[in-house]
């Protein structure tokens, strides 16, 4: 595997916004974000005083953005500064391009934008927005016409494309249908020639469970950090 390609999954929202995402965001060689309908997601070229007052130029007083971080953000002058949480990256360990079940799994697209944002607001997978689909490809199951379940593609960088948005209806889980989308996306990308990786927060432990069932493995840990402009003198350490 490719050391520097590698290197990007330490800075997976800097190396999309950089690189195959770049027109979905904005920001300057010290710091962009996704455009705000899109993710909320934002990052820095390196974590330094210049870098963060470009990040708050970008932010509107009443916008917050994520910061995914190695090491727990300190104080900020002009930021306000929330803990969100840690989360565990994992990157497919088996690169099979071969076929799997993908019987009933339809592709989305714009037309079901309202189902996937409904379906979105009864599970609550992450953020996910009104443009969030531009991000990749998407897929789901259909019962009866109603989406029942869902997984799509987020963060996409040079050599690796995230799996995000995997959600199902509380009436039909229990069925494999998480298992089925995460595998037929999980092909498609690696037949595309990327290798598939996620991020799932560390105290999820079922979903933790079922994506190393599927071939994923822990690559390391992250700090999840929520920023948004600080009043006077209200900046905040974590």
């Amino acid at each position: 595997m490719n050391g520097s390609i590698h290197t990007g999954l330490d800075r997976p929202v800097w190396a999309a916004l950089t690189t195959r995402q770049a027109h979905l965001g904005s920001g300057d060689k010290l710091a962009r974000r996704y455009h705000p309908d899109v993710a909320p997601f934002a990052a820095l070229a390196s974590a330094t005083p210049a870098a963060y007052r470009a990040l708050h130029q970008l932010l509107l007083p009443h916008e917050q953005a994520v910061l995914q971080s190695l090491d727990p953000m300190g104080r900020v002058d002009t930021l306000q500064i929330t803990h969100v949480g840690i989360v565990h990256q994992m990157v497919a360990k088996h690169q099979e391009a071969g076929s799997t079940d993908a019987q009933e799994v339809i592709q989305l697209s714009n037309v079901d934008a309202k189902d996937m944002l409904d379906l979105v607001r009864k599970t609550k997978p992450g953020p996910f927005g009104k443009r969030t689909g531009e991000m990749g490809n998407y897929i789901g199951i259909r019962d009866q016409g109603r989406l029942i379940a869902m997984a799509g593609e987020r963060m996409r960088l040079d050599g690796y494309v995230e799996i995000s948005a995997v959600c199902v209806d509380e009436d039909w889980r229990g069925r494999g249908l998480a298992g089925r989308l995460v595998k037929t996306l999980g092909r498609q990308i690696v037949q595309r020639g990327d290798t598939p990786f996620l991020h799932v927060f560390s105290d999820n432990l079922s979903a933790i469970g079922l994506y190393e069932r599927l071939g994923f493995e822990l690559r390391r840990t992250f700090h999840l950090t929520r920023i948004g402009h600080a009043d006077p003198g209200s900046a905040t350490a974590l």
